[in-house]
């Protein structure tokens, strides 16, 4: 009966040692890709407010860059109410198949004073990360 404890207790052990390592991992890699989605979410937005289309639609993932071509989109960012500022509120960062993505809240100030929040999904494509989605 002991012996039948013990062993029972090693494997409760075994099991909450592994299910602390999985949640430590886990944590590090969604801590760990914070600090690039935003950066990635900081250059693209930038560029979109200084107006470089070419260095915002490189930011694009494959699925946004293959529904808009770089003129559509340049027009698209060019549309008045033009983005003139921006301020990153908060980045959320999950992981769904053990790879990591983020939604970056950023309140867009526009021509006119218009202001409002907008999420922009970021994904982790060819070893970057990305903007994905329509972000206007």
């Amino acid at each position: 009966m002991r012996t039948g404890l013990a062993f029972a207790g090693f494997g409760v052990a075994l099991c909450c040692v592994g299910v602390a390592g999985l949640a430590a991992w886990n944590l590090q890699t969604v801590r760990g890709a914070a600090g690039p989605i935003r950066e990635t979410a900081d250059g693209f937005l930038n560029e979109v407010a200084v107006g470089d289309t070419t260095g915002a639609y490189d930011r694009l993932c494959k699925d946004a860059r293959s529904r808009w071509s770089a003129i559509g989109f340049t027009s698209w960012v060019r549309t008045p109410p033009m983005v003139t500022d921006y301020e990153i509120t908060d980045v959320s960062v999950a992981t769904k198949g053990g790879r990591p993505h983020g939604t970056v809240t950023v309140r867009l100030s526009r021509d006119g004073g218009i202001s409002e929040e907008r999420r922009l999904p970021v994904v982790r494509e060819g070893g970057d990360w990305r903007v994905c989605g329509d972000p206007f």
